[in-house]
């Protein structure tokens, strides 16, 4: 199918952009979310990075970006997780000229009614736009105590182990300028689950990124079994508990070090 990264966003001034959707096994979701996702902004394109799934979901994507050119489908050969999915997302859009690209799950977890939201903080001069469930006016629907209780609670200990203002550091419907995105070293990530989002929210604010909070409703999913598990909890305790000693370090010695040159 043929790009068209010329095509600006209605009534926005984000530039040319693309919504990625990785997916394994989302083939009762896919379908639905992709029609959702160009009803909610008719000047977007769609990027659907699927990892092989067994379940044919590869396969309706291609169907689905035969009949509608706004739809582009990027094949893996492998399951390799969250972060890869996206990396591949972020490297593809770059190569054909996209400003903006949005990460989006494909579970209708997210609302495509929020897209113009985080365009337009882009075009308003965020180079990343959150879309925030732990700010005033967002919030979660249907999640069990625990699931709610999980979350919460890694971004308390997420925030206070980094020194992060960022309210949602998990969030994982977001949008990105591209430009900015190169600043952040992307060859050197590793992070597979959903730690990714932790990892690059930690790069931007290092980099000095213009963030923007945008208070989104996060629905459980409509179909199929979350992918969120064991593995993916402890990659990401793991990682933030050594981001954040590594952290605290150098701000001791940047102290230990003001208190020498004074004396």
């Amino acid at each position: 199918m043929s790009q068209n990264p010329d095509r600006n966003i209605p009534g926005s001034d984000a530039g040319p952009a693309v919504v990625a959707i990785p997916t394994y096994n989302e083939r009762d979701n896919i379908e639905t979310a992709v029609r959702a996702a160009l009803d909610g902004c008719p000047g977007i394109d769609v990027l659907v990075v699927d990892d092989s799934s067994p379940d044919g979901t590869g396969d309706l994507a291609d169907a689905i970006s035969a009949r509608e050119d706004r739809v582009h489908v990027l094949h893996r050969a492998e399951k390799q997780g969250l972060g890869a999915a996206y990396l591949a997302a972020f490297a593809w859009a770059a190569e054909r000229g996209y400003r903006v690209v949005v990460e989006m799950d494909a579970d209708g977890s997210h609302d495509p009614a929020d897209l113009p939201r985080l365009l337009d903080a882009i075009g308003a001069g965020a180079e990343l736009a959150i879309g925030s469930r732990y700010i005033p006016g967002g919030s979660v629907e249907n999640w069990a105590l625990h699931r709610l209780a999980l979350s919460r609670c890694a971004g308390i200990y997420t925030r206070a182990m980094l020194g992060l203002r960022v309210r949602d550091v998990t969030a994982g419907y977001r949008a990105y300028r591209l430009d900015a995105l190169q600043k952040l070293e992307l060859d050197t990530v590793n992070s597979v689950g959903y730690c990714f989002q932790i990892d690059l929210t930690w790069r931007a604010v290092k980099a000095g990124f213009t963030i923007s909070e945008i208070p989104i409703v996060f629905t459980e999913r409509r179909a199929g079994a979350s992918k969120m598990n064991g593995a993916i909890t402890i990659e990401a305790l793991w990682n933030v508990t050594v981001w954040g000693f590594a952290h605290r370090a150098r701000q001791l010695r940047r102290v230990f070090s003001r208190g020498r040159i004074e004396e």
